[in-house]
């Protein structure tokens, strides 16, 4: 509920933004550091992942069935859909393999970039029209992601780079789908449980190259089942307070989580083209926020 007096979101909810920001960014330092140091494949990383998320939101679900039973519930609501579990998969999938050869910071940057980007092209697709500002600020954004990428000593690998942004891509659609869900929890849940078979169907092509040691298998379980599982419940949890505007502006911070994470615990140098583009590009995203509220 929200703070009757003021209109805004209580403590609680901005308490459950805050670890849900920290569990988005926590997910691109487990994914970099079990890959880096060889501890597990992409794939298999991918399938435990999801897996585990599955396993955690289930778990959750039921939970809560058991706290408020005889609540009315929408009917055909819960429980996900197959178009938005490809959707998760193509995330979850795509996100894994980028990481095999893309740094923390710079990948999180063209990640929630290409997430932004897709909302606000499926914004524009609608027949949404922004302000000048807005316009300004997504130029601004797209040239930052292609600064980003330009060929470079310091620019990251294409296939690493190609990748993130097409799981930015689906996670954009996979938001977008789920704006109107009545119970984004347990839809969430089923798409997870949904995308728990494709992710093994993904793993059979790589079998051969799988390999996981019991510290890649740690990492991928606390991706999928608390940093996943448990972050995206609190995530929307604090939805059901947080305006469109200031659950977009939040998630801003999340590359930025991610950046310093990767100087503390992945020993990642910030070079001057990530902090170039991290400029252009979370600064022209804050311009297409301000340019939408100020319509």
């Amino acid at each position: 509920m929200r703070d009757l007096a003021t209109g805004r979101p209580r403590l609680s909810t901005l308490a459950f933004t805050a670890v849900a920001m920290l569990a988005f960014a926590a997910n691109s330092l487990l994914c970099r550091l079990a890959l880096l140091r060889g501890a597990i494949d992409p794939a298999s990383f991918g399938a435990v992942r999801i897996v585990s998320g599955a396993l955690a939101l289930a778990l959750i679900v039921r939970w809560r069935a058991g706290t408020m039973r005889g609540a009315a519930r929408e009917p055909g609501d819960a429980g996900g859909d197959w178009l938005s579990a490809a959707m998760l998969f193509a995330y979850v999938a795509f996100f894994s393999f980028a990481y095999a050869s893309l740094a923390a910071g710079s990948g999180a940057l063209i990640l929630f970039g290409a997430v932004q980007l897709t909302m606000f092209g499926a914004a524009l697709r609608a027949g949404e029209r922004f302000a000048p500002l807005a316009c300004a600020g997504l130029a601004l954004a797209a040239l930052g992601l292609v600064y980003l990428v330009l060929p470079g000593v310091s620019a990251p690998p294409l296939v690493g780079a190609a990748s993130m942004a097409l799981a930015g891509a689906a996670w954009g659609g996979y938001s977008l789908r789920g704006r109107g869900a009545v119970d984004p929890l347990g839809a969430t849940a089923g798409n997870f449980l949904r995308a728990a078979p494709l992710a093994l169907l993904l793993w059979l092509p790589f079998i051969g190259a799988a390999h996981a040691n019991p510290r890649g298998v740690a990492l991928a379980l606390v991706s999928g089942a608390i940093t996943s599982g448990v972050g995206y419940a609190l995530w929307y949890a604090a939805l059901r307070e947080l305006s469109a505007m200031r659950a977009a502006t939040v998630q801003l911070s999340v590359p930025v989580i991610t950046a310093f994470g990767a100087v503390l615990f992945l020993a990642e140098p910030p070079t001057l083209r990530l902090v170039l583009a991290s400029v252009a590009i979370l600064g022209g995203i804050a311009l297409v926020l301000a340019g939408r509220a100020g319509k």
